[in-house]
Parts: structure tokens; sequence; C-alpha cells
């Protein structure tokens, strides 16, 4: 047997020192005995909360080694304080990730002085297309586009995250309408928003698929709430179609064209379009920090595609989030690159209204 020297004794120590500081379960692609820590920056019961909680115990079994996901709630500036906490604190192996929403992402491209994270810090391993419902309290009276005026007569409250935030669509699309909706800023979540409807204190309301499958829809069973519209699904193209979710529902699209005898157009609809696709197209998504390893990030990519390839995801996935395509991978990761993109004429024309009619300065 051939004898190491002390240099090859020191060589062969060193190495297995080194080893022995590596993260082994990580750098060999096994989460066993880790816990995962998923920022969710918005309160419980939100869409985003909905839809984490629906994908937090299958991740744990699709990951190696099962590892436990526990969703950590933190919301506040309609999800920036989150975000901004995430983009800080975020271990950098696999043990940190987010999920992000449109109110995470309108105030990044838009500019707000608020935001210290940057998306092109953190690569995307799955995204969720959602839409969503606007619906009204029935002692309005409106239950659909033909009672236009009575809706216009009438000063509504809203319970708002911010004017940048996950209903920025909405709220353009109530000024399209000519509506008087009156916001009301400082909801940690949708979900707090859906809370003071039911409470009364809103007139007005809108959820993502999610949270009305899941939490407004008993409402709507038992006549305390009215549906007026689904956003609708809006492609690379611009064209609007129904959402597979809410298909007996009009589009805001066609309960504007019933509700004024005509199409929208102009700067604001090319600018709400521009929201839907930026905000809902791939609304919601888990990212990890892009120097994560290399192996980690696939083995959340192999998770994901585990996930949404199982023979019941697509039921199970409807009567949770809704009916929609999941992107996984490299195709979650291009699809936010590309939604990053906004065409300056938009956005000039989104901050000079949310200035002039929010005091909202990019």
């Amino acid at each position: 047997m051939k004898l190491l020297n002390r240099s090859g004794i020191r060589s062969m120590l060193l190495g297995a020192a080194v080893i022995l500081a590596m993260p082994m379960s990580l750098s060999a692609q096994d989460f066993a005995g880790k816990t995962i820590e998923w920022t969710i920056p918005f309160g419980v019961g939100g869409g985003t909360d909905v839809w984490a909680r629906f994908f937090a115990p299958q991740l744990s079994e699709a990951l190696p080694g099962k590892p436990t996901v526990v969703v950590l709630n933190v919301p506040g500036g309609g999800s920036i304080s989150g975000a901004n906490q995430f983009a800080k604190r975020a271990s950098h192996d696999g043990l940190s990730i987010l999920g992000t929403s449109a109110s995470t992402q309108y105030p990044a491209i838009l500019g707000d002085p608020r935001v210290r994270y940057d998306y092109a810090d953190w690569t995307a391993v799955l995204a969720s297309p959602t839409g969503g419902v606007v619906y009204i309290d029935p002692k309005y009276g409106v239950t659909g586009p033909k009672d236009i005026e009575k809706l216009r007569a009438e000063e509504i409250r809203f319970a708002s995250q911010g004017a940048t935030a996950l209903e920025m669509p909405v709220l353009l699309g109530f000024k399209m309408l000519g509506l008087k909706i009156k916001p009301v800023f400082g909801m940690e979540s949708r979900g707090a928003g859906r809370l003071a409807f039911e409470r009364g204190e809103a007139g007005i309301d809108f959820q993502t698929s999610s949270a009305f499958l899941n939490s407004v829809k008993p409402l709507v069973d038992a006549g305390k709430a009215v549906p007026l519209f689904s956003l609708g699904v809006v492609d690379a193209n611009g064209n609007v179609s129904r959402d597979p979710s809410f298909p007996d529902l009009p589009t805001f699209v066609e309960f504007y064209e019933q509700a004024t005898s005509g199409k929208p157009e102009g700067e604001a609809y090319e600018a709400w379009k521009a929201l839907m696709l930026a905000g809902y197209s791939l609304q919601k998504m888990m990212v990890l920090p892009k120097d994560a390893p290399p192996e980690v990030i696939a083995a959340y990519g192999e998770a994901a595609k585990t996930i949404i390839d199982a023979p019941d995801f697509r039921q199970r996935a409807g009567d949770e989030l809704g009916d929609y395509k999941q992107l996984v991978g490299s195709e979650a990761d291009a699809a936010l690159k590309a939604a990053l993109t906004l065409d300056p004429g938009i956005r000039k024309f989104l901050t000079n209204w949310l200035s002039e009619d929010y005091n909202v300065r990019m």
C-alpha cells in the first residue's frame, strides 16, 4: 500500500475540510432536513397567499429531500415592504424564495422610489397567470352594464392596497367607465380589502381568481355580492378574451362596450392592456436570487414541472386558482424578463395619471 507523505496528508485533510464546510445537501441538490422560507409580501387570505399555500405542500413533496416549506407573510406597502426585506436578507443557498404579484411588479417598472429591489437580481422558476373579478354590494341595485348610469351616480368606496398595486388596471378601468369610485388606500392585502367589503366599509371590490373562487363565491351564492365583470385575458397582441375561469362573466371590455355603446380606445386603453400583460399574464411568480447555485435553481424548476405535470393538477388548480397555463423553469424566467419591458409612452401616461388623480409621484 502506498503511504502518503506529509504534504499529501495535508492536502487530503484540507480537501476534507473544504467538503465538510460545503452545504452538502444543497450542493447535491438534496434539501433533506432543511426548511425553506417562502416570503409572501401580503397578508393572509389574499390571492397570492392562497396561491402560495396551494403550492407549498406540493413543493415540499417535489423538491429532493422533501424539505419543510414555510409560508412567511410580510405585508406592507402593497408588497413593497416584504419584497424589500427579501432583497436585503434572502440567503442565496436556495432556502429563501419569494412570491411576487402585480403589486410587486408595477412599482418596480414605474420607478416607485420606495422600491429597493430589482427583478434583474432574481430568477423565476414558476409563473402563474391569473384573472380577477369586480363585484359590488347588492344594495346599489346594479347587476350589469345596463345599470351604468345608476352606477355612475353613486360615490362608492373601494378598499385598496395602493394606486400602484395589484388593482391598478381596475382603478384605470373605473376611470374609463366614468365612475366615482373613492379608493381608500392602505390595505395590507386584497384579502383585507375583501374583509372591508364584507363589513360594509367598501361598496365595490376586486379579487384575483384564486381569492374570488375561495372567498367571494360563497358571498355571491349567499346574495351578498354581485359580480359585474372579469378582467378577461389579454394576449401578446392585445386581444381580450373571456377568462376560462369565469366564462359566463363579461370581460371589462365587453362591459365597457355594452355600457357606453362604444369600444375602448386611446392612451388609457393601451395603458390598461399593458398593465394586464405585465401584471396578469404572469401575475404570481416564485423567484430565487439569481446567484443561487445553478443546480439549486434547476432543482426548483424540475420540482415545479413535476407539480404541474401531475395528472390531477389542472383539476385541483382550477378549483383553487383558476384554469390557467403555468410556466416553469426557463420559460417562466423568459416571460418575467419580457414583462419588465414597458413602452415609454405608456409609462408617461401612467405616471401622469397617478400624479393627477392620486398625487403619486414616481
